[in-house]
């Protein structure tokens, strides 16, 4: 597996770089703007060309954009519907400006809106941006941690959401705090077994594009969005070890995001490393 982190662009895209590399990244996740707001600037294009041949110069493959966490796709609310849309068409355009091979979103919620009504809104919504995608570009549907009336929170609905939009460069994110949190047990080698046998007969592991490793110390099915550092919570060294050894996922791409400054940066991908190897014993 290709494996890196989540890092911020604040500083600029020279320092993101510098910061993954020192951290021993393979691979790199950014906002392109601000998560928690609607609003988004202009594209700037000779700044992301910049961006991607840092990148390639520090062998950071691939770059995920994050999509912002304000994203409802399901909304019945026409304003944040369309908000929702914009972000979306926002991220893709800037992830082709910028050579950035998969953008990564979640859903959103249903609210107390009928779900076959927020599934289909969901559906219209991503046949929309994918109808103008880039070639480049695979955007990937991150599962929920199950809470309330959130989207993408089974196996399940993810394949149907895959099936019913048919489109080839839309894919999933397995997030592995998200899928403990929606009652998946994936803290031993046979629970992994099981989820990605679920995961191969809902979605198809080639369709699984992107992992984002995490771990959790919310009970199983608790339905809580909680990141806790790698091997320190309830999936712990033996449910990474177990993902990382499967044969079919060795060509995969798993970004972390777990709390923390620098130094837990360090320690995490330090600590997913010495799983890594053990599983390649």
């Amino acid at each position: 597996m290709r494996i890196g982190m989540h890092v911020k662009i604040g500083e600029g895209y020279a320092a993101a770089v510098q910061r993954a590399q020192a951290s021993g990244c393979d691979a790199i996740q950014v906002f392109s703007s601000n998560p928690r707001s609607y609003r988004v600037g202009k594209i700037d294009r000779v700044g992301l060309l910049e961006f991607a041949g840092l990148r390639r110069a520090a062998g950071l493959d691939p770059c995920v954009i994050h999509t912002p966490y304000l994203i409802n796709l399901a909304s019945d609310d026409p304003k944040i519907a369309l908000g929702s849309l914009r972000l979306l068409e926002h991220d893709l355009a800037v992830a082709a400006a910028g050579e950035m091979r998969l953008v990564n979103t979640h859903l959103g919620s249903y609210g107390t809106r009928d779900r076959s009504e927020g599934f289909a809104a969901i559906v219209r919504a991503l046949e929309a941006v994918l109808d103008a995608i880039d070639p480049g570009v695979v955007l990937v549907l991150e599962n929920s941690a199950g809470a309330g009336n959130l989207a993408g929170g089974t196996l399940e609905e993810l394949g149907r959401f895959l099936r019913a939009v048919d489109h080839p460069q839309l894919g999933v994110c397995l997030d592995t705090a998200h899928a403990w949190a929606a009652g998946y047990a994936i803290d031993s080698s046979d629970g992994v077994a099981v989820f990605l046998e679920q995961a191969d007969r809902e979605i198809g592991l080639e369709r699984v594009r992107l992992f984002h490793f995490n771990d959790t110390e919310v009970a199983l099915g608790g339905a809580r969005d909680r990141h806790w550092h790698i091997g320190e919570g309830r999936i712990g060294f033996e449910g990474f070890r177990a993902l990382l050894a499967h044969p079919q996922l060795r060509d995969k791409t798993a970004i972390l995001e777990t709390p923390g400054d620098d130094a837990d940066d360090r320690r995490n991908l330090s600590a997913i490393r010495t799983i890594a190897r053990g599983a390649a014993a």
